[in-house]
């Protein structure tokens, strides 16, 4: 049965072909897939040139075949079971068998970058992202079709509850109701898109398409070569040039007025010669860049440059620049294998590739492609060209530039990745330096030169479909910054939670705040794809905060928005889960910091406590460094500790009585031909206070990130701690990833209270250990001032009482760590007897047990600097000349500071314990007497003496002065006396005989012996002190 087609769609068509401009068609239904016939023919009709050629997308079962004979047996096998329509096959058939189509899947979308068709058809709706949407339909040309097919629907609201194939990678095991906030907004924005026609697969327009009512034909041109004044300009500027080499026959490849401006803009640079220019060539996707690019790198090749080098995130990025390379040489007369070779790439992650281009046709040149960290192999370079710079972070396209001509391209807006950064940061402060070199006398500064290319290529300007898709993904967000009004005191500044279903409601307020937020992560980020605003709509973990400041109510205006931060709920993981990932080795989507946790620490426990994960924070770029950043990470920690709101219970009953907004609502009981599309009316508000909102019970907070200086010195002031950083760096930044954590008060975790850490404390000192450990082999050439903030060494001891010094936490035996000889050898270096390569072996050993907090020695922040880089870095003095700055008798000096200070403390601590192990020669030992020579003396003299009184008192008795008694008495001694006349004699003595026996005292004898033996002691002991002498 044959129908009129309604005129409408063939006034829309025909429309887009005379202004070139694309137009859309979205058909609802299972037999969708035959109207593509009708809408290319209707195409090819108003189209005077050749058949449009056609690009299927789908996702993995196209459900007809490209292949002639598999086409033949699938229409046999159809015929056989009764199914094959002859009326309705044929159309179809035929149209595939005429060929122009182009079959891709959606997971190799990356291969049609840069191709032109002017027809696209997208199956599998819900296999479609936001990145997919977006590179498939910059394919169309001007005045071509973009066709999305549907399945039939009840309602085209049954679409907000549509599962999409990406939400699986939104549910995690504690949040698996993922919503449909994106399609719902998709579906909305349909409406105001005067280009989209949506319609049931008879070609019957539904009531969302109302506009399309109005729809007037546009005349035709009276004149079909009367050319527009752009087009004229061009032309004129051609004809210029024309003579001119090699700028003539590279201009006449270009295709617009702002492309040809930019191709002579580059060749003045190249021809100057001075290698003294950098030229910014800023434009929207689809403008040309690569293209004007590349004709300028074969002008370049034309003029003599030798060494070219391309840097872009990846080369399968270079595609066009390198295609258009090629068409350059060609215009230039150079030819393919004689003139010049293509090398491919052999890394199969690059996909074959153009890695390179060496020419022969005067001299040896090259066109070699780098990686964007390898900033190293730049000395011989005489033109750089960096493409799509604002994927590549900021710090590392700093790193790329040179005393060379510097060429940078970079996409504004579009969803391959882009970042304000670039723009706003270093295109501000070269054109700066610029006008500083322009004032100043010497020609010693840089050149700057900005082109914007605002012209598109394959359509014309003011497309409909493109200002859809630019507001829909917010693409074109570069101006939707406000400026702020004023800059509030942070301390002034709220946190306020943002309803997502209000704000993914395509309201008009909703919308630009919405835009507004977008803005922020753009201008802060630099890599933003398209997907980001899907998993900021629909992931059912995601939250988001925004920081404003003082609200005034009665004006009726949005706030600034000062600060926003993205933050996803994770953990809750049965330990059941958790002990699976482990023995597969697997981890799954989302949860990213306890998956980590657990595979790092091999723990169990830490998955099933709950947390947040802080995805994103971007800071407006006029109110970067003014603590906005710092007040609302601080303002989201008390939210979470529960310090922001004091909630009853009464309340908490309430909150878990109110129903969830359900989407649904506007699913009446009508036809698709009735049903009318409107935004939902009965919406929470978009923002709502902190105070008002019940917080979640959490037992951390994390963040992932890029590890650079001053993102970590940012996130460690407050109060994170890092346990993870991958060892392999990031290909395009060449930055590690880091996962740093934070632990909230709670009382459900028992922790040592002595910790700032809480129970995260023991795991961050086994981070610290593993990560020192490291610094000598994976993190070796880390920045020095990075690696001493990861390790936060104590280098103050200053106020440590001495009775700490003293307990077991420090270093009480060295025997383990150092010899004795070792100790010689640093007592020699300390004292200036020996060079520092004598202790060199020692320094490693002594570096780790410093930082470990063995040795309490106070440092300098340079001291301790110098100490990392030559014991945990192993990194010889001209490696620290570079990175510190010093000299290197500087360097030296504070390295011996460093060594006396260890040696100092390690002698006073175990001098006599070392001593103790030195060999010595054997020696006499000389013991002192038990008993004193005083004691001696006075014990020899007390013998001496009772010796002789007992002689004495021997000599005295009256028994031996018997014998001598004069028997007559008196009459005995007067017969004496009248012998000698009466006188006594001269001597005094007289003698009188006695007449008894003599007595022999015993006692006399006995000490007589005593006398000899002493005598004969007295003689041996003289005689054996003359054998020693």
């Amino acid at each position: 049965m044959r129908k009129k087609v309604d005129e409408r769609i063939r006034t829309l068509i025909e429309n887009g072909v005379r202004t070139r401009h694309r137009s859309m068609f979205v058909i609802i239904g299972d037999k969708s897939r035959d109207q593509i016939v009708n809408l290319h023919y209707m195409l090819s009709k108003a189209q005077i040139k050749s058949r449009p050629t056609v690009l299927w997308c789908y996702k993995d079962k196209l459900e007809l075949s490209s292949h002639k004979k598999k086409r033949s047996k699938q229409i046999k096998k159809l015929m056989q079971r009764g199914l094959y329509d002859p009326d309705k096959g044929d159309s179809f058939e035929l149209f595939v068998a005429s060929g122009g189509l182009t079959y891709c899947l959606y997971k190799e979308s990356e291969r049609i970058l840069g191709n032109t068709f002017g027809m696209c058809v997208l199956q599998d709706f819900e296999a479609l992202t936001p990145n997919l949407l977006a590179r498939t339909m910059e394919t169309v040309q001007g005045g071509g079709l973009v066709v999305l097919l549907l399945r039939s629907l009840s309602s085209l609201t049954s679409l907000y509850t549509m599962v999409m194939d990406v939400h699986d990678r939104f549910r995690t095991e504690s949040h698996s109701e993922a919503a449909g906030r994106f399609n719902e907004r998709f579906l909305l924005s349909l409406a105001s898109c005067k280009a989209c026609v949506v319609m049931d697969d008879e070609l019957n327009v539904l009531p969302i398409s109302s506009h399309i009512r109005s729809i007037s034909p546009v005349p035709a041109k009276e004149d079909s070569e009367e050319l527009s004044e752009a087009e004229l300009e061009l032309k004129n500027l051609k004809e210029q040039l024309n003579e001119d080499f090699p700028v003539g026959p590279l201009i006449r490849k270009c295709c617009t007025m702002d492309q040809g401006k930019a191709v002579v803009t580059f060749l003045d640079a190249i021809l100057d010669k001075t290698l003294r220019s950098t030229v910014a060539l800023l434009a929207a996707r689809g403008r040309g860049k690569s293209a004007a690019l590349g004709l300028s790198i074969a002008g370049a090749v034309a003029v003599g440059y030798s060494n070219i080098f391309v840097t872009a995130p990846s080369p399968e990025n270079l595609k066009t620049l390198f295609e258009f390379i090629c068409k350059g040489f060609d215009a230039l007369d150079y030819k393919e294998h004689i003139d010049f070779d293509v090398v491919k790439s052999v890394n199969p992650e690059f996909k074959k590739a153009t890695v390179r281009i060496n020419i022969y046709k005067h001299h040896r040149q090259t066109i070699q492609y780098i990686l964007p960290n390898e900033h190293e192999k730049l000395s011989q370079v005489e033109l750089l060209v960096v493409d799509e710079a604002a994927a590549i972070p900021l710090p590392v396209v700093k790193s790329l530039l040179g005393p060379y001509l510097v060429f940078l391209s970079s996409t504004v807006n579009g969803y391959e990745g882009t970042g304000r950064s670039l723009s706003l940061k270093l295109l501000q402060q070269l054109e700066e330096r610029s006008h500083v070199s322009t004032k100043s006398t010497k020609d010693t500064g840089r050149l700057f030169k900005k082109i914007e290319l605002s012209e598109s290529i394959r359509y014309a300007s003011g497309d409909p479909i493109e200002s859809w898709l630019n507001n829909l993904l917010c693409l074109d967000v570069s101006n939707a910054i406000p400026n702020l009004s004023r800059l509030p005191p942070p301390s002034e500044c709220d946190l306020y939670y943002v309803n997502r279903d209000t704000l993914f409601s395509y309201h008009r307020d909703s919308e630009l705040f919405l835009q507004r937020m977008m803005a922020l992560y753009v201008a802060s980020h630099y890599k933003n794809s398209p997907n980001d605003l899907q998993l900021m709509a629909d992931a059912p973990a995601h939250h988001l905060f925004v920081l404003l400041g003082p609200v005034d109510e009665s004006k009726n205006q949005l706030p600034d928005i000062l600060c926003v931060i993205q933050v996803s709920l994770e953990g809750q993981i049965s330990r059941k889960s958790a002990i699976q990932s482990l023995s597969d080795g697997h981890q799954p989507f989302g949860d990213q910091i306890p998956w980590k946790f657990c595979e790092q620490f091999r723990d169990t426990v830490f998955p099933s406590l709950s947390g947040a994960r802080i995805v994103r924070i971007a800071t407006h770029p006029s109110a970067m460094r003014l603590g906005y950043g710092s007040q609302a990470v601080e303002l989201l920690v008390r939210y979470y500790e529960g310090q922001l709101t004091s909630i009853s219970e009464i309340d908490v009953e309430d909150e878990g009585k109110t129903p969830r907004v359900r989407v649904t609502e506007a699913a009446e009981k009508v036809s698709l031909l009735e049903e009318n599309i409107k935004p939902r009316t009965d919406l929470p508000h978009l923002l709502v206070h902190l105070r008002e909102r019940r917080p979640e019970k959490l037992h951390y907070i994390g963040v992932s990130f890029g590890l650079t200086l001053d993102l970590f010195r940012f996130w460690r002031k407050h109060k994170f701690a890092p346990f993870y950083i991958g060892q392999i760096p990031n290909t395009i930044t060449g930055e590690h990833s880091c996962m740093i954590l934070r632990p909230l008060n709670n009382d459900e975790i028992e922790a040592d209270g002595s910790n700032p850490l809480g129970f995260f404390g023991p795991f961050y000192q086994d981070f610290r250990q593993r990560f020192t450990k490291l610094l000598a082999s994976t993190f070796r050439g880390m920045e020095y001032k990075l690696a001493l903030s990861i390790i936060d060494p104590k280098i103050n001891f200053k106020d440590q009482d001495p009775k700490e010094i003293a307990s077991e936490k420090y270093l009480q035996s060295i025997g383990e760590y150092l010899s004795p000889h070792d100790m010689k050898r640093l007592e020699a270096y300390v004292d200036n007897l020996a060079d520092f390569h004598l202790i060199l072996d020692l320094v490693p050993t002594l570096t780790r047990l410093y930082f470990q907090q063995k040795f309490p020695v106070t440092l300098s922040y340079a001291q301790a600097s110098v100490l990392l880089c030559i014991g945990l870095q192993n990194q010889n003095i001209s490696y620290i000349e570079g990175q510190t700055n010093l000299e290197r008798q500087t360097i030296l000096s504070l390295f011996i500071k460093v060594m006396k200070k260890f040696y100092k403390y390690l002698d006073g601590r175990a001098s006599k314990e070392i001593e103790s192990t030195l060999p010595r020669l054997k020696e006499i030992v000389m013991e002192p007497h038990s008993v004193s020579l005083d004691e001696d003396l006075n014990n020899a003299a007390k013998q001496v003496e009772d010796d002789m009184k007992s002689k004495a008192e021997s000599l005295f008795t009256p028994e031996l002065f018997q014998q001598y008694a004069i028997d007559d008495g008196d009459s005995g001694f007067q017969t004496v006396l009248q012998n000698n006349d009466g006188k006594i004699p001269t001597g005094g003595l007289i003698s009188v005989k006695s007449s008894r026996s003599a007595v022999k005292p015993e006692k006399v004898k006995e000490s007589g012996k005593s006398d000899k033996k002493r005598s004969k002691d007295n003689h041996n002991h003289k005689s054996s002190k003359k054998r020693r002498s």
